[in-house]
């Protein structure tokens, strides 16, 4: 079959690995002058900044397609910083790390949650991340179990989870963290999502070395070793036919590595219902800073959380009463690798992310804006014990604005659907179309999307 993917992002190029594999004849289309997609990189002065992700969970997703990959165990995955000063790393062991942060009683509620998570992630895993999903009527046929449905306990949310089973409003906090994984408010999120929390803690938290962009370089040198056609550069403005730079080109499928709202509303004949879908996700205001010298307590990966977490969530999404804004005291979050393939000596190169409106809601582009909330943002850490003000080499400010304007992406939402365990189906809406990616089945983050080219070289099968 002659089979066309439009996106060079990680689910792009996955998939037309997958299904040159499978005999296929398979040309991928790209609007951007590189690959890689939302896991983007940029370069400056001797640093180089992951513009996208910055943690690899579940390894074995990876080895399976990329054995060749070469991945570092991350200890601590994270350090998290409360409001009241203290700190609390995750990783191996993380139930000890609680007794000795915040007492037995802290300890032992999250071990009763950890059991609870761990059915979650088998429930999920077995009936829903592992399979393809076809249409949303394909999941509810798995046959799911009574003590499977008690786990996922459907209706219930994230929050209510945390305050029936976790005394410590710390570790509260943190298990709300886990419902921006996935680009929802942890007030409405499934519960199901505490299924985030246990994969990331059981399989470990990974970095590549140099940064996770040699993942997109790894998936296109396997592409291009498969017999897979690049092109960058192109733009896409139809699928069914499919339209690439104003001509037609002949396919027998396509499969879509592009946001699900973009495909549904722009690119196939018909707008759909699902044109509105992330209406409601997260976005991000970003900072990508050199850092001269180095930064006592700094790990990897660090979250400073506020005094208010609802405030937060009450800005970014919106209330009844007023419009979603940039939050005043957000959740910070700093990745700064200690890896000097990315940074002078001497320096530290910083990733800094907040959790923000999408620019649907909020107009990033009004002149003045994104500097003064970049202001903001280091004033926050300062106020939080770690002030960088001075010793900012160069800061590059990229907002929802920047992503929507690169990658497609509604709003510049990071995430898809917010929080839904049915995301848009692998099998889309026209006869010959498959999509993959983190808008879709199974959902975001880099394993996930991985699953998804499985899945639908799974759906498209043999030549």
């Amino acid at each position: 079959m002659r089979i066309a993917v439009v996106g060079a992002g990680v689910g792009g190029l996955a998939a037309a690995v997958r299904l040159a594999g499978l005999g296929h004849r398979v040309t991928v289309f790209e609007q951007a002058p590189t690959v890689g997609g939302k896991l983007g990189r940029f370069a400056r002065d001797g640093f180089l900044f992951d513009t996208g992700p910055s943690l690899v969970t579940l390894p074995h997703v990876f080895a399976d397609l990329l054995p060749e990959l070469e991945l570092r165990r991350l200890d601590p995955i994270v350090r998290h910083r409360f409001p009241d000063g203290s700190v609390l790393d995750s990783g191996d062991g993380f139930a000890e790390r609680i007794g000795d942060a915040f007492g037995r009683s802290a300890a032992e509620d999250w071990q009763r949650l950890w059991r609870r998570a761990a059915r979650v992630w088998e429930s999920s895993w077995r009936h829903v991340l592992s399979v393809p999903l076809e249409s949303p009527l394909s999941i509810a046929r798995q046959g799911w179990r009574l003590p499977d449905l008690l786990a996922v306990a459907p209706g219930g949310t994230l929050r209510g989870l945390g305050r029936r089973m976790l005394r410590d409003p710390r570790l509260r906090m943190l298990l709300d963290r886990y419902a921006t994984y996935a680009g929802a408010d942890p007030r409405r999120a499934p519960a199901a999502l505490v299924a985030i929390a246990y994969a990331e803690l059981h399989y470990g938290g990974w970095y590549v070395p140099g940064g996770l962009g040699r993942i997109a370089d790894a998936l296109l040198a396997r592409a291009e070793a498969a017999g897979v056609t690049v092109h960058t550069g192109v733009s896409v403005t139809g699928i069914r036919p499919l339209v690439a730079d104003g001509v037609r080109i002949p396919t027998d499928a396509v499969v879509a590595n592009a946001d699900a709202t973009h495909v549904y509303r722009d690119l196939l004949p018909t707008p759909s219902r699902l044109a509105r879908l992330n209406d409601r996700s997260l976005a991000g205001f970003v900072l990508l800073m050199g850092v001269r010298g180095t930064t006592p307590g700094l790990a990897h990966h660090n979250v400073f959380f506020p005094h208010d977490y609802d405030a937060e969530f009450d800005a970014v999404f919106g209330t009844p009463t007023r419009r979603p804004r940039p939050a005043a005291d957000p959740t910070v979050f700093v990745t700064a690798p200690d890896d000097d393939a990315v940074r002078p000596a001497g320096h530290e190169g910083w990733f800094v992310l907040v959790n923000a409106a999408p620019q649907s809601t909020v107009d990033w582009t009004v002149p003045g804006t994104a500097e003064r909330y970049a202001d903001r943002v280091l004033d926050v850490l300062a106020a939080r014990g770690v002030d960088v003000r001075e010793r900012v080499a160069f800061r590059e400010v990229r907002t929802p604005a920047d992503l929507a304007r690169a990658t497609n992406a509604p709003g510049g939402t990071i995430y898809g659907t917010a929080g839904s365990l049915l995301r848009p189906p692998n099998r889309g809406p026209a006869p010959g179309v498959f999509l993959v990616g983190g808008s879709v089945h199974p959902g975001g983050g880099l394993p996930m999307v991985l699953l998804s080219a499985r899945h639908v070289a799974e759906l498209i099968g043999p030549a």
